[in-house]
């Protein structure tokens, strides 16, 4: 078996964190693979191939980092078809919900078996003629100095509204407690199948977010606006102009993403939100 890592790389006593890893994966008699700007960091491990193409040469994936670092390699991990295993370096971690004090015992139960793998919701989003995968969200909005946008928002090719507003969320339930929670939109348990659309700063009040089956076809057309962008898990991001248009829909692939077994998610709500306290 052959582990990747990748990892944030001005993260906090990161070398110690690697050390460990590499340990007891070798110990495991797991092979170990290191992402590109890892090189020289640790001793143990091979020298490995670029991010984004290191999911494509390992089983599974360890991230050592935050929620940003996990959605950099998110895409390529579904593609790949590989576990992914995120554990929190940084502050909150929705999504590198591994505590570091759990690193050994989180990778011990992956590799005995006892972990819970989730197979996550991804959406599909078309935009200039290039397909995109994305694990939490798809978002339009406006730049800081830019006036309000106007964004039509068809579902299955009926329009439902034009939405006048500082920029729109398309989102999944994984995504919910990202930005679409920010703006107001709902908590969706990530074993829900449904897109999430929300508004950002509505002129409007009477636009309000909006939950439709994941098999619904979204599309969202730049009626007006200047400064405007597309950003995709707020890694990636592309300029757009008037009459552009980005298609959702719900992805093929499914994000395999490894939680300590016995944790349900509502504990994870109330030891990151406070959530019903």
């Amino acid at each position: 078996m052959r582990a990747g890592i990748v990892a944030k790389g001005h993260a906090g006593d990161l070398e110690a964190y690697l050390r460990r890893a590499v340990s007891f994966l070798k110990k495991k008699g797991v092979e170990v693979v290191l992402e590109e700007d890892l090189k020289g960091r640790v001793e143990g491990a091979q020298e490995g191939y670029p991010r984004r193409q290191l999911p494509f040469h390992v089983d599974f994936l360890l991230v050592l980092g935050g929620d940003g670092t996990l959605l950099s390699v998110a895409d390529a991990s579904a593609r790949a078809g590989i576990p992914l295993l995120g554990v929190n370096l940084g502050f909150l971690g929705f999504l590198t919900e591994i505590k570091k004090e759990e690193l050994e015992e989180a990778l011990g139960e992956f590799l005995e078996g006892k972990a819970m793998v989730e197979r996550r919701q991804m959406l599909e989003v078309e935009f200039k003629g290039r397909t995109h995968l994305v694990l939490n969200d798809a978002v339009i909005n406006k730049s800081a100095l830019a006036r309000m946008i106007t964004v039509r928002v068809c579902v299955e090719g009926t329009e439902i509204s034009k939405i006048r507003a500082d920029g729109i969320i398309v989102s999944t339930p994984t995504g919910s407690t990202g930005y679409n929670l920010s703006a107001g939109g709902p908590i969706i348990n990530p074993q829900v199948s449904a897109i999430i659309i929300t508004p950002i700063c509505p002129h409007a009040l009477t636009q309000r977010p909006i939950v439709i089956p994941s098999s619904s076809g979204v599309s969202l057309s730049l009626v007006s606006g200047e400064e405007v962008y597309l950003t995709l898990d707020g890694q990636r991001g592309e300029a757009m102009v008037e009459g552009q248009r980005v298609s959702v829909r719900e992805a093929r692939e499914r994000l395999l993403l490894v939680r300590p077994a016995g944790r349900s998610y509502y504990q994870m709500l109330k030891e990151k939100l406070g959530w019903g306290s």
